[in-house]
């Protein structure tokens, strides 16, 4: 059985934020339920002098995905890495965490995603891992190629660098070309068309560059079909629901007001990241 999609959306248009750095939101929900456990989907382009310095998170991970260029990353911890076109990163910074993200002397096209930790996850030890595009599985069939960065697809799995478990691909497909994307019980996921244009879902709704088609399995696992109206490339994205209030304010995302005071606190004071 196939999966109806909940919404279709578009992404927000693009804005200069300064000197060499472009930026738009494509996921920014002014409501957290439905879109749990996904908080927020930002894409940037920048260069230097532009970037992300140290700056602080609580609460959440991150999942970073490099499309063109570089990007340098640098954590309190004294951790450091650099990421090439195709490679991702899984951050999480759990109770505290202090880093930067810096473009490459060239700059960089980058999409990241936001991911929720439920309360028991949330003050967790801060890590980071990353995961370079040759170690995604690759899995072709007829008129399509899917880079498995993690979860399943057929019998490829990939183990997820997140915290919370995530399902992560880098699909593309000729134009008439299909393929069924799985999406377990209890899991949302979302389909972010990258390039060309492609029906999805039990009703073969057109998603365009930009649109994100979203989808639930609340019924058992299930399928979410994806067929190329034009050559494709398209990011699928799928994790489990989170049932538990959101308070999101700055770099913080916990479940009530005074958890946020505190990370403010914490931070100010130079607790942040040895908190617990």
């Amino acid at each position: 059985m196939a999966l109806g999609l909940e919404r279709i959306e578009a992404a927000g248009p693009r804005q200069v934020l300064g000197p060499r750095h472009q930026n738009r939101l494509v996921i920014a929900p002014q409501e957290h339920a439905p879109y749990s456990p996904f908080l927020f989907l930002a894409e940037d382009w920048f260069a230097p002098p532009a970037g992300f310095p140290t700056h602080p998170h609580r609460g959440m991970e991150t999942v970073t995905f490099v499309l063109e260029g570089q990007m340098i990353h640098e954590d309190h911890t004294g951790a450091h890495g650099e990421l090439e076109a195709g490679d991702i990163q899984f951050m999480t910074a759990g109770g505290g965490v202090l880093h930067s993200e810096m473009p490459g002397p060239q700059g960089v096209h980058s999409l990241q995603l936001w991911l929720n930790l439920p309360a028991a996850q949330k003050m967790s030890p801060a890590r980071y891992s990353d995961q370079r595009a040759g170690e995604a599985a690759r899995i072709a069939g007829d008129g399509y190629e899917v880079a498995l960065y993690a979860g399943r697809f057929g019998e490829a799995e990939r183990p997820h660098g997140s915290l919370w478990p995530l399902a992560l691909m880098d699909l593309r497909l000729q134009t008439g070309a299909r393929l069924d994307l799985p999406l377990r019980h209890g899991w949302r996921g979302f389909v972010l068309v990258l390039e060309g244009e492609a029906q999805i879902g039990a009703g073969e709704a057109l998603v365009k560059p930009g649109q994100h088609a979203w989808a639930y399995a609340s019924a058992g696992d299930d399928i979410l079909p994806l067929t190329a109206r034009a050559p494709v490339r398209a990011l699928f994205y799928a994790a489990p629901v989170i049932d538990e209030p959101v308070v999101a304010h700055g770099p913080f995302v916990m479940n009530t007001v005074d958890e946020i005071r505190q990370a403010f606190v914490d931070y100010q004071t130079g607790r942040l990241t040895r908190a617990r």
